[in-house]
């Protein structure tokens, strides 16, 4: 029995750290840096430096008209932007279209060979100091580029991540757009205390010398991009004022498909970014690197299950309904736990809008997605031409 306990101990500080330990944490550790390091005044001068919006598409013709007014709407000398669009494989008239603006430059190939491929091959064409990365079917914010652009003046941040944000439009969406309010808290926290760790796809911008031809099977662009820059000692930074906005997952079946790539591709990226695990070597970086991200692809949704076996086995020797026990209360607040994110599952197949149940299901849902994820990666079944998950 005291191995059990060991055991359920151990797995719930992991779960509770990894998912709300970490953020408390770094929290009071910003508190503190703050009483000793005086954030320096901004810079007021003008710094406007050139810069290349980098989209690449694939079939996004429904969103094309929408994206380039978008892009050329946004707060920025419009002499000193740059459009470059790769549409590599779209069959769906998307090149054509983007063909009506003449001042966006389009490079397409009819093979598909996946969105990294598409970077590595149109990075070649950008001459710009500053290259930002966004995704077709997303919108950005008006001062996007200059916000992110304003982190560069640090010579010390090598790559600037915008924030991702969510139309909250029913109670699915609500959970998504919780996630990435969280997410995008800790990623503000992390870049006070040090670096964000890894950034968003949607909307990211890195100093073009710092880019590096990634393998072509590469899952995580943004993620392997953003930390190996991390790794040469630059800092990634994050403003979450420049932001990407876009429809939510059209259900959270749906956003399961997405997840279950992100993870696939996590566990690839703990492979290849092994060296970023040595704490003597990165410091700071390895702490928030394994916190905020690894643990969340390893040890968190390992001990779901663990837990939920060793509780039952020990509330079941000292009685399923001996209140008195420390294990019974969780044993039955686990029991409880997926009992609402099956109930969640019901309510969203039933297409009633009731938010509360689906936070619960929603977390089952992103720690069901590493096992798929880790799966996939294992047997090589993921291909880096993703499905793209339907939005709502």
């Amino acid at each position: 029995m005291l191995a059990l306990k060991i055991i359920i101990w151990f797995f719930l500080s992991v779960i509770f750290y990894s998912y709300l330990g970490y953020g408390i944490l770094i929290f009071f550790m910003i508190c503190i840096k703050r009483l000793f390091v005086k954030k320096k005044p901004e810079d007021d001068g003008i710094f406007e430096p050139d810069v290349t919006l980098f989209v690449a598409a694939y079939n996004e013709k429904e969103f094309v008209d929408k994206k380039i007014r978008n892009s050329f709407s946004l707060d920025y000398p419009k002499e000193k932007v740059k459009h470059v669009w790769i549409t590599d494989g779209s069959n769906d008239g998307t090149p054509d279209l983007l063909k009506k603006y003449p001042k966006v430059e389009v490079h397409h190939q009819a093979a598909r060979a996946g969105k990294i491929d598409a970077m590595n091959r149109g990075m070649e064409f950008v001459k710009t100091p500053i290259v930002i990365f966004s995704d077709g079917n997303t919108m950005l914010g008006g001062e996007s580029i200059r916000r992110i652009v304003k982190l560069f003046r640090n010579p010390r941040v090598g790559c600037v991540s915008g924030e991702k944000r969510i139309f909250d439009q029913d109670s699915a969406a609500a959970a998504e757009g919780i996630y990435w309010k969280y997410e995008s808290t800790l990623k503000r926290w992390d870049a006070e205390l040090y670096s964000v760790v890894g950034a968003a796809g949607e909307l990211f911008a890195l100093r073009t010398e710092l880019f590096k031809p990634v393998e072509p099977d590469t899952l995580l662009d943004d993620f392997i991009i953003s930390l190996r820059i991390a790794e040469k000692g630059y800092t990634i930074q994050y403003d979450p004022d420049a932001y990407a906005i876009e429809n939510p997952s059209a259900s959270i079946r749906e956003e399961l498909k997405r997840k279950i790539r992100i993870t696939a591709g996590g566990v690839q990226s703990i492979i290849r970014l092994k060296e970023l695990l040595n704490p003597f070597r990165f410091g700071i970086l390895s702490f928030q690197y394994i916190s905020h991200r690894v643990l969340r692809w390893t040890l968190a949704p390992l001990g779901l299950p663990v837990m939920l076996v060793c509780t039952s086995i020990v509330a079941a020797v000292e009685g399923l309904f001996n209140f008195g026990s420390v294990y019974t209360w969780l044993f039955w607040g686990q029991i409880a736990f997926y009992l609402l994110a099956m109930l969640g599952w019901i309510i969203e197949e039933s297409k009633i809008n009731f938010k509360l149940v689906y936070i619960p299901y929603y977390f089952f849902i992103i720690n069901l997605a590493v096992y798929l994820g880790f799966s996939r990666y294992i047997r090589k079944t993921q291909s880096v031409n993703w499905e793209r998950a339907k939005r709502g």
